[in-house]
C-alpha cells in the first residue's frame, strides 16, 4: 500500500544538495530525502535510487555513508534528535515552544518532527520500529519531565495535539493556518500553545 500513486523518486523536485560537499552536510541531505520519501511512501516501495535522486547524490555514496537501506532507514525512524529540539524549552513555556517548532520545521525545512508516525501503518514490521522509537524518544521523554498525576496520559494528549496541528498544516494544508503561519507563527503559538500547555502544567 502506497501513500500516493506516483513512484517515490518522481513525486517532487529533488532537494537541493549542499554547496559544499562535506560529509556531514551530505549525510544530512540524504537523511532529509529519506525522511521525505518515508512520509509519503511505503518503506518497501522506496529504493536507494529514489533517495539518491531526491538528495541529488549517487546511490553508491549512500551505501558509503549508511551501509544499506535498512541502516539508512533505521536512522530516519529514530526520533531522538527531533525530540531533543522539540523539548528544548523550560516546562512553563514548553507548549508554546513545541507549537512553534512544529510549524517552523514544516515551513522552513519541509520536515515535521513528529508527522512520520502517522504513516507507520504503511511500513509493515518497520512501522513497529517507528512506533517504538516514537514512544521512547518523544512521549516517554516528555512524560519524564512532567510532575503531577497521569504524566504519560498528559504527554500523549499533548503530543496528539501537536500531531493534529502538523496534519492540518502539512497534509490537509488548511489554508487559513498556512496563510497565518506564513506571516506570524507567533500568533498561532499564542493561540494554540496554551491548549498544549494545559496538559503539561495542569
Amino acid at each position: 500500500m502506497s501513500a500516493v500513486n506516483t513512484r517515490p523518486g518522481t513525486s517532487a523536485a529533488p532537494a537541493p544538495a549542499p554547496a559544499r560537499r562535506d560529509a556531514e552536510a551530505t549525510k544530512a541531505v540524504i537523511l532529509r530525502a529519506a525522511r521525505y520519501l518515508l512520509a509519503r511512501h511505503a518503506h518497501a516501495d522506496i529504493t536507494l535510487k529514489d533517495v539518491a535522486e531526491r538528495a541529488g547524490v549517487s546511490a553508491p555514496l549512500i551505501l558509503k555513508y549508511f551501509g544499506n537501506k535498512d541502516s539508512l532507514f533505521a536512522r530516519v525512524m529514530s526520533f531522538d534528535t527531533d525530540a531533543a529540539a522539540l523539548l528544548d524549552a523550560p516546562l512553563e513555556d514548553l507548549g508554546r515552544h513545541m507549537v512553534r517548532h512544529v510549524l517552523e520545521s514544516q515551513r522552513d525545512r519541509g520536515a515535521d518532527p513528529l508527522l512520520r508516525i502517522v504513516f507507520a501503518p504503511l511500513h509493515g514490521d518497520h512501522g513497529e520500529v517507528l512506533r517504538t522509537n516514537f514512544r521512547a524518544h518523544v512521549v516517554d521523554a516528555l512524560a519524564a519531565r512532567l510532575t503531577g498525576p497521569d504524566p504519560h496520559l498528559r504527554a500523549e494528549l499533548a503530543v496528539a495535539q501537536l500531531i493534529g496541528l502538523g496534519v492540518m498544516y502539512g497534509i490537509a494544508r488548511g489554508p487559513q493556518l498556512r496563510d497565518c503561519a506564513a506571516t506570524d507563527i507567533g500568533d498561532i503559538a499564542d493561540r494554540y500553545g496554551p491548549a498544549v500547555q494545559a496538559q503539561l502544567t495542569p
